[in-house]
């Protein structure tokens, strides 16, 4: 999709803080961080939400939580991590191109889901 921010950013059109590239997937800094540690793992092709996924995109979104542990501990979150994918408008997705948040950091991070 041409004016979807982060196709825009895989093609290189709007600068990132880059931590990985491959055929499949694209990894970047988030640009307003909430933790030490936060970035996103997109798939390459445009995929509006995890509603439109097909098993045409499995290696994409096998790629981007194959890579997440790898990346996380790469930026610092060597003892945990939170894995995010915001689907839909009740989900609060804000960019309609399937993005996984890893955020993590030094300190616990505060509880979404408490038991």
């Amino acid at each position: 999709m041409s004016d979807c921010i982060f196709c825009r950013i895989v093609r290189g059109e709007i600068p990132s803080r880059k931590i990985y590239e491959d055929e499949h997937v694209f990894a970047f800094h988030d640009i307003n961080p909430i933790a030490p540690v936060h970035f996103l793992i997109i798939p390459k092709e445009h995929v509006p939400s995890l509603y439109e996924c097909e098993s045409g995109h499995e290696p994409a979104l096998g790629r981007m939580l194959a890579l997440a542990g790898r990346l996380a501990r790469e930026q610092g979150a060597t003892d945990g991590f939170r894995t995010i994918v915001n689907t839909g408008r009740v989900g609060r997705q804000e960019v309609y191109h399937v993005h996984l948040h890893v955020i993590g950091g030094p300190d616990v991070l505060p509880g979404m889901l408490k038991r």
